[in-house]
């Protein structure tokens, strides 16, 4: 993981940079029987009636693909709504509603049948429904009620394998959505059977610092299930090329389960074990599907973070080809905002194939380094090319909560201007592939800080570990991160639509260098040294000496 607590002894520290060059064991090696958990991930279809998807939640739980599995997760928004939000007990009070509600008169019918569906097939289920609470549960909230008396929260619900409720996670980062928050907001986790503690986190709380990373780093979570609805957006954040890069950064078990409405760009589902990269991911274009991902999940040692050999990554459902716009809705991040170069104009300015340029935005200055050749002929109008692009500021959004990213990236463009760039390629064919692409920059140090590879593909999948290098040093004035993101050396690529290294501060609290000297001193970090105050002590020095040898042959 990236994120650094100021007061790390130097052996966390070394385990820390260790992590981020992505050393990992064989992708080919055997899992031992006792070491890991078998876990299933739904891409679910939606309809309007929650009879009819609680009746393919049931009918999924019960397949035969799903028999092998100790914990199945359903993605988010894809049960119910407001109109037929329940209740959800809570976990302490170890409420089975299958035996203890069978005739529905406190919580939801679909709320019931599925706790009376885990103990059926003695599993764990994980749910995401909305919720409802009579505000004067929670009387220590003072904010406005609305005036059905009640709370609607997006909830995460998990059932054990008798069909007890024995966990609920109420979303904190919500996306522009008509629910409420908790008072105090929850980090929440659950333990199982099988010697595996789970943290909560839903869609958008991916990208921020609180719940998912601050359990990683209070807790030590290393398993987490994420049920998400996710709106894919070029030319960072699509759905799997999120989760993957998080789980890799982070080093964590993500257990990601997607709502399936490609008319809508949602899609994505998968499995991932930290530096190893993807155990299983999907990406479902055209229609909408139901159907669930089964997979081996390494565990890791407690008490260690040793990363385990993974089974032979197997993509299910995913497609080999470009994706059109037509097959998939696609949203487009505010690129105006970033500092850009075009790859064409680069291109026109050497002789040869290859590049070194830099690119700066703020405080941040992008090094890169690209090497390619031609396909087809230079003046085709049916090619695409990139630009280079460094951004340093709030990610532009119109309601919900920001995050304060620095990137460094090289997205492709689909025409010769800004406004091209962040699309889907359609039937375009690239102009160049790449043999050698590298990104490098230095990055200040933060209390709350995620730095993560970000790639993508034309079929919306991202590059997986073996086929990228990832680096990070401490500079010598420990208070900067020498961060490098490269294609593996054997890799030639012509299908990329984003290379990108993603500098997520969440808040930018406590950043290095970002306020007064003494906003540093008060965050934790030293001094940096430029040069000066060794100057000026030698100039203390010398005149100290002058003055006193003045005075003694006086």
């Amino acid at each position: 993981m990236t994120y650094l607590y100021l007061n790390w002894s130097g052996q966390q520290l070394s385990w820390m940079l260790l992590i981020l060059t992505g050393i990992a064991m064989s992708q080919q090696a055997v899992i031992d029987q006792g070491n890991f958990y078998t876990a299933g991930v739904v891409e679910f279809w939606r309809e309007d009636e929650w009879r009819n998807n609680l009746d393919a939640y049931v009918e999924i739980i019960n397949s035969e693909n799903a028999s092998a599995t100790d914990i199945i997760i359903f993605p988010e928004a894809t049960l119910n709504n407001i109109d037929s939000a329940s209740f959800v007990p809570q976990p302490e009070q170890e409420v089975n509603p299958c035996l203890m509600d069978p005739e529905f008169k406190i919580y939801a019918e679909f709320l019931v049948q599925l706790s009376c569906a885990a103990r059926n097939v003695s599993k764990y289920i994980v749910i995401n429904l909305s919720e409802r609470q009579l505000c004067s549960d929670t009387p220590e909230d003072t904010r406005p009620c609305a005036p059905s008396g009640y709370n609607i929260f997006n909830t995460n619900v998990v059932f054990n394998r008798n069909g007890t409720v024995i966990s609920r996670y109420r979303k904190i980062n919500l996306w522009g959505e008509p629910r409420n928050t908790t008072w105090i907001p929850e980090s929440v986790s659950f333990e199982t059977d099988f010697n595996v503690t789970f943290g909560h986190i839903i869609c958008f709380d991916i990208m921020l610092f609180k719940p998912g990373h601050e359990l990683i780093l209070e807790k030590g979570i290393r398993n987490f299930v994420f049920p998400s609805k996710w709106f894919a957006q070029l030319p960072f954040l699509t759905a799997v090329q999120v989760q993957s890069g998080w789980a890799y950064a982070n080093n964590v078990n993500l257990l990601a389960a997607g709502a399936s409405s490609p008319e809508i760009g949602s899609s994505g589902t998968g499995v991932y074990h930290g530096g190893d990269g993807t155990i299983i991911s999907t990406m479902q274009v055209g229609e909408g599907q139901r159907h669930i991902n089964v997979a081996q999940v390494p565990k890791f040692e407690e008490n260690s973070n040793r990363i385990h050999a993974k089974s032979v990554k197997n993509q299910l459902e995913a497609t080999q080809r470009s994706v059109s716009s037509q097959e998939f809705q696609m949203k487009r991040d505010n690129l105006e905002l970033y500092e850009t170069i075009s790859l064409d104009t680069l291109m026109d300015q050497v002789n040869g194939t290859s590049v070194n340029q830099k690119v700066c935005h703020g405080r941040i200055c992008c090094q890169f380094e690209l090497e390619w050749r031609l396909i087809g002929q230079e003046s085709s109008d049916n090619r695409y090319n990139y630009r280079l692009a460094a951004y340093d500021g709030w990610r532009s959004r119109t309601s919900g909560n920001r995050n304060y990213v620095r990137n460094c990236a090289i997205f492709a463009c689909i025409g010769p201007n800004l406004a091209d760039c962040g699309k889907l390629v359609d039937d375009l064919q690239p102009r160049v592939a790449f043999n050698r692409l590298i990104i490098e920059a230095i990055y200040p140090k933060s209390r709350e800080l995620l730095l993560m590879p970000n790639s993508v593909l034309d079929n919306l999948l991202p590059l997986e570990p073996n086929q990228f290098e990832w680096s990070l040093e401490e500079l010598e004035n420990e208070n900067e991160l020498q961060l490098r993101f490269a294609l593996a050396k054997s890799l030639d690529t012509q299908n990329l639509l984003t290379f990108a290294i993603y500098g997520n501060f969440y808040d930018d609290e406590c950043t290095f260098g970002t306020g007064t000297p003494e906003k540093d001193l008060e965050c934790g970090f030293k001094p940096k040294d430029d040069g000066a105050a060794s100057l000026r002590f030698s100039n203390f020095i010398l005149l100290t000496l002058s003055l006193a040898l003045a005075i003694l042959f006086k």
